[in-house]
């Protein structure tokens, strides 16, 4: 079920600005949901905009692992904290809402390139960090990989 805004003049309709929060952001929410029990975790993520996909990295067991492998469709959030307007009770702030499809990467060289864009958007340096995890094959062996597949978002602000 799609829903809309309540308030039109609130939506972010510009593709520009919802790629400009998915590159500056630096975690997501992601709600995960098992037969009717909900589960929210926040992770780092990397944004490859070529391929419309978000990647993080987790441990490769868990909780979220054991949603994902059974329910693999999720809705997730970014938000971009712009701060409470003191006398207003008011919160100026940008967010996305998420939808898509989670899948736990397997293949090495689809690690490897995940890592390496969640390296890219998080790292002012990242080929520091990238040489001495990404050559060491049991890092890339032991390390869970995770792949949002987008399949929508939509955008809310208030200026």
């Amino acid at each position: 079920m799609q829903y809309h805004l309540r308030r039109d003049d609130k939506e972010i309709i510009d593709k520009n600005e919802i790629l400009r929060i998915l590159k500056s952001g630096k975690y997501i929410t992601i709600g995960l949901c098992l037969d009717e029990e909900p589960y929210v975790v926040t992770l780092s993520y990397g944004y490859e905009e070529k391929s419309n996909t978000i990647y993080s990295h987790c441990a490769s067991e868990g909780q979220k692992i054991e949603y994902i492998k059974r329910n693999p469709y999720v809705c997730a959030t970014i938000i971009e904290d712009k701060g409470y307007v003191e006398g207003d009770c008011s919160h100026r702030f940008s967010s996305l809402i998420i939808r898509g499809k989670m899948k736990i990467v397997n293949d090495k060289n689809e690690k490897v390139h995940g890592l390496d864009i969640l390296l890219h958007h998080l790292e002012t340096n990242p080929d520091k960090i990238r040489e001495s995890f990404i050559n060491d094959a049991k890092a890339i062996e032991k390390v869970c990989i995770l792949c949002l597949e987008i399949s929508s978002i939509t955008g809310k602000q208030n200026l």
